[in-house]
């Protein structure tokens, strides 16, 4: 059997239930993934980055894996700017998950490899965004739009 019901976000993702599993398309890896909380999330976060920010899809990846040392990570969004180098990382987490300095730490040493400008988390309650200082990450107000991220970046 299968139901079909409408995500509600930007790119209006289809949700499709078949042998009772529930699955989201993911327009960055461009197939049907397991909706979990935190793909909603995942999905969601997309959709505000595309819609809301102005990122190109095609300047988006998600569930991209690299390596820190000889262990394996995955971040769950990564935005790269027009010379494909990583301008922000996201961490999405499950909305019952309260966004701590853990989480905030995992996305940092995620950075010690990417080497980002911006690092966002959310659990699609709650989002908080740093840019990098001389001195670290500090947390700001406002999510700079695509094009405010590259022209700072500059």
């Amino acid at each position: 059997m299968i139901s079909w019901c409408k995500a509600n976000n930007y790119f209006d993702y289809i949700c499709r239930m078949s042998d009772s599993r529930l699955t989201i398309w993911d327009p960055l890896r461009k197939k049907e993934v397991a909706l979990t909380p935190e793909e909603r999330v995942r999905q969601w976060c997309i959709g505000v980055l595309a819609g809301q920010l102005h990122v190109p899809a095609h300047m988006m990846m998600s569930e991209a894996g690299f390596k820190l040392g000889s262990k394996q990570f995955r971040a769950d969004v990564i935005v790269y700017d027009r010379k494909a180098q990583p301008l922000m990382v996201v961490e999405c987490k499950r909305p019952e998950v309260e966004l701590t300095g853990e989480v905030l730490d995992q996305a940092i040493r995620y950075n010690m490899v990417l080497n980002v400008r911006y690092i966002m988390i959310t659990n699609g309650t709650r989002t908080f965004v740093c840019t990098r200082k001389e001195d670290g990450f500090a947390f700001i107000e406002k999510v700079p739009t695509y094009n405010e991220m590259i022209c700072q970046q500059q």
